[in-house]
């Protein structure tokens, strides 16, 4: 068995824009980061956002690492083989602490697989039936069909020290402790989180030594921070402040293409919560309507400034699962008119009134995109009221299942590289099979899809796995249980002090970085 799977590679150019380096770090190499929004957990089993999860991969290490470019390969296993269709055999590298001194065993792999199971990321295990330690450096993992996608979850999962989360118990948030290059040597809520580097690292002590992470919700307060030397890299740099950095001396922007998919989750209830009577979505007339008075060009020409890609489906080209040849915007172009001909004809000529569920600090522009769509619903009479929230908020809001939501703007990113894991927790029948459906966030239900999603997650062939996928995708685009808008354009700033290149999955680490000087 080979240790990297053979998925579609994804294609993603980094693009540099230079100038004259000076920085503004200090010889001990210090880095201080301004990231959109502070993390909510430490627990990588509480929740999954991508503050959070920049810290869990500082803090913890999976079986299975995936890089920068979406490759998989050996992290705390260093290697695995299929033994059977369904046995999974992993070996764990010899020699590798936690923190606190502990050596990794095997058991500490069982027990994060098993308090995995209860918690609120068990979709992560959904296809694992059991798992059981042969020594203290070997596991197996049994999954209940054939399932070619293993070690790619498997990337996604983190692994805890047993003997620490039982003496810290519910703390684990604020006590996190693993494996990874950085350990937590203060996190001050809402002001900054403070890393030292590990210096028994099993892949070697990182090159620098102190990172604090600051939130920075506002994003001219991140460029100012930035431009002053406060910070040293910032994420999501504005769109407006691009060519103003540019022109400033020692600092450069960074961009490539992102993984997020900015999409807009429809409730098909047939009551819904914030739409008086029955509810319209539920006849895919006025899902199409809703799709084509959505002019993404003007989003991505005016309010993104062009840095944004509109979405042709619901995950890149370059993953399994996505359909040659379709696309969502070729479906159902912007047509104004078209879109009131599918009200009227589905009854709804004098539209309706529902609320739309957004962030206003989690995505770029997110507020201006929702006062946007307000004024293009609003041409074909759907009143649309914003419910605007910060992110820490966000989430819990709409967790499911949501009796307060009937369309949600939100993001989702595939950075596995395979549809399935997308698809499985979104678009699969909501109650109908454990680990399945808990993000689906407007109801939708069609057996059809889940029978390919069973059939997808049942085959140990990656090609097989991808014929399904795709069928499920041409289904989604045809039924419009969600409206997929664009992809952002991952933007930072830096000092060209910073020896930087962003990761595909927007996850800045930064044992990946140096300091030059």
């Amino acid at each position: 068995m080979t240790l990297h799977t053979d998925f579609k590679r994804l294609l993603a150019s980094v693009a540099v824009v230079a100038m004259t380096a000076t920085g503004a770090i200090a010889a001990d190499k210090s880095l201080t980061v301004g990231l959109t929004s502070d993390a909510v957990h430490m627990d990588p089993q509480a929740g999954e956002e991508l503050s959070s999860n920049i810290m869990y991969y500082h803090l913890y290490d999976p079986l299975v690492r995936r890089d920068a470019e979406l490759q998989f390969g050996p992290g705390l296993a260093e290697s695995w083989e299929l033994t059977d269709d369904v046995t999974w055999v992993f070996t764990l590298r010899e020699g590798v602490t936690f923190h606190d001194g502990d050596t990794l065993k095997a058991s500490d792999v069982i027990f994060t697989l098993d308090r995995l199971k209860g918690s609120l990321m068990a979709n992560l295990a959904a296809n694992i039936e059991s798992f059981q330690a042969i020594d203290d450096r070997t596991v197996e993992i049994k999954t209940f069909r054939p399932y070619a996608a293993l070690p790619n979850d498997l990337a996604a999962i983190l692994i805890l020290s047993e003997d620490h989360v039982k003496k810290v118990g519910d703390d684990l948030d604020r006590q996190p402790m693993g494996t990874g290059p950085y350990k937590l040597v203060e996190w001050v809520k809402e002001d900054r989180i403070a890393l030292e580097a590990f210096d028994d690292y099993y892949m070697g002590e990182a090159e620098i030594e102190n990172v604090t992470f600051r939130p920075i919700t506002n994003p001219a307060t991140r460029t100012a921070a930035l431009l002053t030397g406060e910070v040293d890299i910032v994420q999501d740099l504005a769109v407006r402040d691009v060519d103003r950095v540019k022109r400033a001396e020692g600092y450069e922007v960074v961009t490539r293409p992102s993984l997020l998919n900015l999409v807009l989750a429809l409730d098909m209830r047939e009551k819904s919560p914030t739409i008086e009577g029955d509810n319209p979505m539920t006849d895919r007339r006025v899902r199409e309507a809703i799709a084509r008075a959505i002019d993404v060009d003007t989003i991505s020409k005016i309010i993104m400034n062009g840095l944004s890609t509109p979405s042709a489906q619901y995950v890149p080209e370059s993953h399994v699962g996505h359909a040659d040849g379709e696309n969502f915007r070729e479906l159902y172009p912007f047509d104004v008119e078209k879109a009131k001909e599918l009200m009227a004809e589905a009854g709804f000529a004098d539209g309706f009134t529902m609320t739309l569920d957004a962030t206003n600090n989690r995505y770029v522009n997110d507020a201006q995109i929702a006062q946007a769509l307000a004024s293009m619903l609003a041409k074909i009479n759907i009143e649309l009221k914003l419910n605007l929230m910060p992110k820490s908020n966000f989430f819990g809001y709409i967790r499911v299942p949501s009796e307060q939501s009937s369309f949600i703007m939100s993001g989702w990113d595939v950075p596995s590289g395979d549809a399935g894991s997308m698809y499985g927790v979104m678009f699969y029948s909501r109650g109908k099979k454990e680990g399945y459906g808990q993000v689906n966030r407007g109801s939708y239900s069609n057996p059809e899809v889940d029978a390919l999603i069973d059939k997808a997650d049942s085959t140990p062939r990656v090609a097989e796995r991808d014929a399904h996928l795709q069928e499920v995708t041409k289904i989604l685009l045809k039924d419009i249980p969600m409206i997929p808008v664009h992809y952002e354009q991952d933007i930072y700033g830096a000092s060209t002090a910073v020896d930087f290149t962003p990761r595909t999955d927007k996850f800045l680490w930064a044992y990946d970085m140096d300091i030059e000087g």
